[in-house]
């Protein structure tokens, strides 16, 4: 049965920073790459960053490149999403997900789309004011 939960969500202010986890379990986690989704209020969900299996590997959107950074922790089957320099814009549900891919795949826009993910978690709530 796999599992993905989030944590680390909360309520900040803007300029503040955050740092979510998700920890994964039921499947053999050094065999799929990780993302982090968000989805605001009213909005589609989009991808945020995105990580290979060794974690030598990342994509970010636009929108939080150099702001965000994302990392994994393999003996501890968890992802990671440092968030810094928050923004009120930033403000949304967090999601992390998983997909089962190759150890030289290449990242790109392509991962960070939803379609890319099997797995998914429950998400975790950011509020930036």
């Amino acid at each position: 049965h796999v599992q993905l939960v989030e944590s680390g969500g909360g309520s900040v202010q803007a300029g503040g920073s955050l740092r979510l986890s998700c920890v994964a379990s039921g499947y053999i986690f050094t065999t799929y790459c990780m993302g982090w989704f968000r989805q605001a209020p009213g909005k589609e969900r989009e991808g945020v960053a995105t990580i290979n299996i060794a974690g030598s590997r990342t994509y970010y959107a636009d929108s939080v490149k150099g702001r965000f950074t994302i990392s994994r922790d393999n003996a501890r089957n968890t992802v990671y999403l440092q968030m810094t320099s928050l923004k009120p814009e930033d403000t949304a549900m967090y999601y992390c997900a998983a997909f089962h891919c190759a150890a030289y795949v290449g990242l790109g826009t392509w991962a960070l789309r939803q379609n890319a993910y099997e797995y998914w978690g429950l998400g975790t709530q950011v509020t930036v004011s």
